[in-house]
């Protein structure tokens, strides 16, 4: 399957973003689904997950009340809405899939090439 973020960009802090994330070449309702993110000289780091059905997710506490994930099988997408940015925000963001639920990065077998978010303070 292939993915392809986007959505990102320049926004004050306090403001929100919606990220998309299309996939190809396969449906993803076989898949969980996840976001991750990495800062300049920072690892990559979880974002949030969600499960096949779309029922259940997961989210980092430092994300958890402001992000929200969520996917429509049927347009072969995922989502992840982001309110009450913050500079610490910053980084790019990558949507993956694979057959785990999980908040590890080696659980996601196929990743997109990233969309940059920068939240001005």
């Amino acid at each position: 399957v292939q993915l392809q973020a986007s959505g990102g960009g320049l926004v004050q802090a306090g403001g929100s973003l919606r990220l998309s994330c299309a996939a190809s070449g396969r449906t993803i309702s076989g898949y969980y689904m996840g976001w991750f993110r990495q800062a300049p000289g920072k690892e990559r780091e979880f974002v949030a997950a969600i499960n096949r059905g779309g029922g259940s997710t997961l989210y980092a506490d430092s994300v958890k009340g402001r992000f929200a994930i969520s996917r429509d099988n049927a347009k072969n997408m995922e989502y992840l809405q982001m309110n009450s940015l913050k500079p610490e925000d910053t980084a790019v963001y990558y949507c993956a899939a694979g057959g785990s639920y999980s908040n590890m990065w080696n659980g996601y077998d196929y990743w997109g090439q990233g969309t940059q978010v920068t939240v001005s303070s």
